[in-house]
């Protein structure tokens, strides 16, 4: 079975979504081809997300879209951009209504896979605290790791999460807009055809 499928059909986490306050069934969203010249990793699709079966089909894949400089038409190119979230699926929501982290057992399961099908990427994008850990190693925050885009650029942009609810952290670093995104900007339209 061809790996995009297997990750379609997977549902080791059903129990666990079963026991969330969604208490919803697992729908992998899978987005990528082999050879693209652009990885984004994230963390886990949200609600919208496991609803549509597009990733970042929502208003923080509007500002992603924004901070790249692409329209949608690109980031959904298959053949350019991959998609490997560190959870296929939609986490849930807890009590509080928050999203639930990603599972970890779907990374152990499925990335090192997905690697090594998609290949060497010209440019990766890191969206997000479970991304950063998972494919850096650190265990700094957010804040720091972003911080320090330039240890790991141009191959390598560690992001916050494009999420409405980072808009008081974006006003709070202003470095953010000013230096990495005109650099994320440029290396983002280098790697494009």
């Amino acid at each position: 079975m061809p790996l995009q499928s297997a990750i379609e059909n997977c549902s080791l986490c059903a129990a666990r979504f079963a026991a969330t306050v969604t208490c919803h069934d697992p729908r992998p969203v899978v987005w990528f081809d082999a050879t693209p010249r652009i990885l984004l990793a994230g963390q886990a699709p949200g609600m919208r997300v496991h609803q549509s079966g597009i990733p970042f089909d929502d208003r923080s894949g509007d500002r992603l879209r924004d901070w790249m400089g692409i329209d949608r038409r690109v980031f959904y190119d298959r053949q350019q951009i991959a998609i490997v979230p560190m959870a296929f699926c939609f986490p849930g929501y807890d009590a509080a209504g928050s999203d639930l982290p990603p599972p970890r057992i779907c990374a152990t399961t499925w990335h090192d896979l997905v690697m090594a099908e998609i290949g060497e990427v010209p440019l990766t994008l890191l969206v997000g605290r479970y991304a950063h850990r998972w494919h850096l190693g650190v265990k700094s925050n957010v804040t720091q790791t972003v911080a320090d885009w330039r240890d790991h650029a141009p191959r390598v942009f560690p992001l916050p999460h494009p999420s409405w609810r980072n808009t008081a952290w974006l006003k709070n670093n202003p470095w953010f807009a000013e230096d990495l995104l005109p650099a994320l900007r440029a290396q983002v339209k280098d790697a494009l055809p």
